[in-house]
This record gives structure tokens, sequence and C-alpha cells, in this order.
């Protein structure tokens, strides 16, 4: 029409009404076109979960299959423009950027050395709570408290009263001297108030208890004024009793502590060295699961695992025992507070990609339902060790102590290629803490929350299926260093402050495996890959027979990890 009444104008010898004929009618189609809202991706994209969600009301379908199917559908350009990190196939046993990252904690040069005992502003007397690891982290932060107090701390104490009745003292566990030399820049620690000094006391040693995350104000405000007017002062259930977010310099105090002073005796090392000798001379790689299904963990998280009213009333019992715990509510392990079972442990590994040959060391007590609860994770992992089967009678004398055998079940986890948590207690934090300052060695974190309503659907899906949908629910939760992040989670298992960075385009060689003699060696000295250098940038039911084999990579398809 447009073109009709141009040439009729144009005829008429107008062409200054055509030409303006003609900007009228591109502005107007402009306007148009401008009024049109375009659709965004986020819109787009949030619309397809939205009806995923839906859909999953009629069919039965998990949340876990959320994430699997978005995946599918959304292209992998947007997870980069998004911000995500280009991923390719992942080795399962080891982290390829692993190189690029170590620990690092020294002193900077204006961190001031030790106050000497006798300018030191009074003695300060820890007694640490709960069973080894916990008590790890009461001693970790009582070194820090310390120095913020301008203290003289005497060796702290452990708890012989908790839940283990473990009558372990400090120098049963932890080699004392070498705890007191190797923090003797940073705190002056003795063994023992000096009894003349004692003597001299018109009053016994004030007692009492901070609340759980104090800041070093509150320390200094609450604590501080009393030591200087009683000049010793108690603190008692001393575990998580220091905030998580501190300077750096006290960060990396912590790191000092807890990865290079806090040494286990030689009776403990030594066992501890054989132990990983005897896995490395069987197999030239092996995991250490951390299972944690002992009774007082699945009654402590309200755990249910289909074992009818026998399993509930007996966990029941056991719950009785901690009077402050919440109402149940049934919906545990569908919100992700509970451990996977031995035989999901299982299943997550074979779905992962480790094959049924591959050797497992097992870190665990008494476990929930015995035998028959640990025979479908040996079925799919025949090649299944724990300390009492490498040990024999060399464990005997540890037996009656919960926390030795806990420091040797710790070395044999540290060594290991791979450690698998099945929880968020604190042996799982701190030994994956340890293994990050360590060099990012690979540590899988199951994901309790997916998994967990994942395994509730797996009948209805073919085990390929499974495989990416297990590959799909572990995605940052295999240990990568980029899952590191300043600030999140508990600093004992994220250890941001202490981990530095090398640049990517110095890439160090990969260096080989040391042999089992310099393995042991390393172990006995304690001091292995302690380089504590300096920064250069801080970084703030039984299918075993009938699975498929599997490769070393994960092999996923480009949906489920994106390039």
């Amino acid at each position: 029409m447009g073109k009709a009444w141009g040439f009729g104008l144009a005829s008429n010898g107008n062409k200054f009404n055509y030409l303006r004929l003609l900007k009228l009618q591109k502005h107007h189609i402009t306007c148009l076109r401008s009024q049109r809202k375009p659709f965004s991706w986020s819109f787009i994209c949030g619309f397809m979960l939205f009806a995923l969600g839906l859909i999953s009301l009629f069919t039965g379908h998990v949340a876990s299959d959320l994430e699997w199917y978005s995946q599918r559908l959304i292209k992998r350009s947007l997870y980069t423009k998004w911000g995500r990190s280009p991923r390719g196939p992942i080795d399962i046993w080891k982290s390829k950027y692993s190189i690029f990252y170590y620990g690092c904690s020294n002193r900077g040069p204006h961190f001031a050395s030790a106050v000497r005992e006798r300018f030191s502003n009074g003695y300060l007397l820890i007694a640490a709570s709960g069973g080894l690891n916990q008590q790890r982290t009461g001693i970790t932060d009582a070194v820090v408290v310390a120095r913020i107090l301008n203290a003289t701390l005497v060796v702290p104490e452990l708890d012989h009263h908790s839940f283990w009745k473990d009558d372990s003292d400090f120098k049963d566990i932890f080699d004392v001297d070498w705890f007191i030399s190797s923090l003797a820049k940073d705190v002056t620690i003795v063994k023992r108030v000096p009894d003349k000094f004692m003597r001299s006391l018109e009053k016994p040693p004030y007692t009492m208890r901070m609340p759980r995350k104090s800041t070093p104000e509150d320390y200094l405000d609450q604590v501080l004024p009393i030591l200087l007017r009683r000049h010793v002062v108690q603190l008692t259930k001393f575990d998580y009793r220091l905030a998580n977010d501190l300077d750096v310099e006290l960060q990396k105090l912590r790191c000092r502590v807890n990865y290079h002073a806090l040494r286990f005796i030689k009776p403990i090392r030594e066992l501890g060295a054989r132990l990983v000798t005897s896995m490395h001379k069987m197999a030239k790689r092996f995991i250490a699961v951390h299972l944690r299904f002992e009774p007082d963990m699945l009654a402590f998280s309200g755990c249910y695992y289909g074992g009818g009213d026998k399993e509930r009333n007996e966990l029941a019992e056991i719950r009785k025992r901690w009077t402050t715990l919440p109402d149940l509510t049934g919906e545990e392990r569908k919100q992700g507070k509970c451990p996977l079972s031995p035989h999901e442990v299982g299943l997550m590994l074979r779905a992962l990609g480790f094959k049924n040959d591959t050797y497992l060391y097992v870190a665990s007590g008494e476990i929930y339902g015995g035998e028959e609860t640990l025979q479908p994770l040996k079925d799919l992992f025949p090649n299944f060790y724990t300390k009492e089967i490498l040990a024999g009678e060399e464990l005997n004398p540890f037996l009656p102590f919960s926390s030795r055998l806990a420091a040797i079940d710790y070395i044999v986890c540290d060594e290991s290629d791979v450690f698998v948590t099945n929880n968020n207690g604190n042996m799982a934090k701190i030994v994956a803490g340890r293994r990050r300052y360590m060099g990012h060695k690979r540590t899988i974190k199951p994901n309790a929350k997916k998994l967990s309503a994942l395994f509730l659907s797996r009948h209805q899906m073919d085990w390929n299926t499974f495989t990416k949908k297990v590959k799909a629910c572990q995605r940052d939760f295999m240990g990568e260093p980029e899952e590191m992040k300043p600030g999140r989670g508990d600093f004992h298992e994220f250890p941001s402050s202490c981990i530095c960075k090398r640049p990517f385009s110095s890439q160090p060689n990969n260096a080989s495996r040391d042999d089992d003699n310099d393995l042991e060696v390393a172990i006995l000295s304690g001091h292995r890959s302690d380089t504590g250098g300096n920064n250069p940038q801080r970084f703030d039911n039984k299918t075993t027979s009938k699975l498929p084999a599997a490769s070393a990579l994960i092999e996923v398809d480009d949906d489920l990890f994106p390039d």
C-alpha cells in the first residue's frame, strides 16, 4: 500500500510529501517493534524449571533430576555467560588443577613474637571437649585465644567423660615437646603452671565457659580482665568457642597449629605408616571411606533407613542421651542431614566410575546393623580393608582407647589417594581441610540431599541414567580447588586463608609417587608436604556383579559437565 501511495504522489510531482510519508511510515514501524519486550534467557530457563517442577508432581520424578534435565535444556554457552567455569572430563583420582595450589601459613613480617612467660598476662588452662577431632579444633583455637590474650598457654586437657570415654591425656596422643617447640615463636606454651606460682595464689583458678563462636573482642572484654586479676583462668567445654572468621594472620596461626604442630606420638605414626604402606603394596591407588554409620551418629541425626520398629526403638533409646536435640520431622534424609548407608556409598562410587577391583580402606567404629549392613558395600568392592584387618595383633595396645584408634584412621585417610566423607562431622571437616592444605588431594563429599532423593527412585531408571544423575548431583562435591571459596563453611574444612596459588603459566612437572620407604619416613616425621611457603597469591540391595566396569575418567556427556 505504501508503494502505491508513493507512486501516486510522485506522479503528481509532490516529492516532498512522498519523502515525508515514507519517513512517518518507517517511524511507525520502529515504534511498533520497540513496544515488543524481548524474552530474557533467565525468564525462559526459569519457566522451564517451573514446568519441570509441575511435571514432577505427576510423574514421580524427584528433585534431584531437575538439575540433570535443566543442563540438557540449556546451551553450554549460557553456563559460560553466567560465570560457570569450563570443565572437561574429570579424573576421579586426582584433580588436574591441584598442582597449582599449595598450603602456605608462614608468619607475616609484622606478626610479633610470642610474649615470654614472665611478661604474659597470666596462664590459660583449656579443657577440650568431645572426641579426637572435636578436641583437635579446641586445641587449635586455644592457641589462637592465648595469642589474643597475650597469655601463657598450659598444654590442654583432653575430655575423659564424653560419649567415647577415653582417658588418654594429651601426651598419649600428641607429641608434646614438638607442639611446644614448633609454636614457640607464636605462643608461649608450658606443660603445667609452676608449683611455686600456684601456691602463691589466694584463690583457685577461675573457671568459666565462653559461648560458641565468640569473637576476639569477646575474649578481650570478658576473659582478659579476669585473667589480669586472677592470673590463672580455665576455659571449659572448649570446642568451637572461637569465631570462624578471623584476621588473616590468626587464621594462618590456626593452620600452623592444626597442620604442623599437632603431630601424633611415634607409636601411632609408626602403625599408621605401616597401614598406608600395606595398602599401597596391594594397589597403586586406594580410597579411604569414613563411613560414620555408627548407632550414635544415626540416633543423633534422627535418621531412618527402613529397619522398621526395631530400628526406630533402638535409635530412639540412644537418642535419649542428648536432652537438647530438636524433635524429629521424618524428613531428615530428604533434607540431607543423614549419612548415606554403606550400600549407597558403594553405589555412588561405582556410578562415579570406580571399578570393583578398587581397594577400599574403611575408617569406622561399630557399624549399625553389623556385617549385614556392610555386606552390600563389600559386594561392590571386594578389596575391603580396615585397620583391624591390616594391623592384626599390632592393634591390641590401642583397642581400649577410641581417640588413638581414631588417630590411626586419620593418618590412613589423610594419605589415601581419594578420601570419601559420609557426613559433615568433625573428622570429615578436619581431614578434608588438611587435604586441601596439602595440595587439594581428591576429596569426595556426597551431596546428601540430592543423592538421598535419587536413591529413593533408583529402581525406576537403568544404570546408565543413574550414573549420569549421580555425576550431575556430585558437581562441585569432588574436591576441586575452585569449590573452596573464601569465607565459605567452617574454616577447618575450607582453610582459604592458608591456600596459595601458583601462576598457571608456571606449571610444575608432575611428581612421581614416593616409594614406600620415603612415604613411611614422611609420615613418621610429620613433615609430609608441610611447605608452609610464601604466598604469591592468597586464595581468600546387591548389584555388584551386574554393574559395568568404568574408566578412571568420569566419561560425562557435554550437557552434564559443560566444556
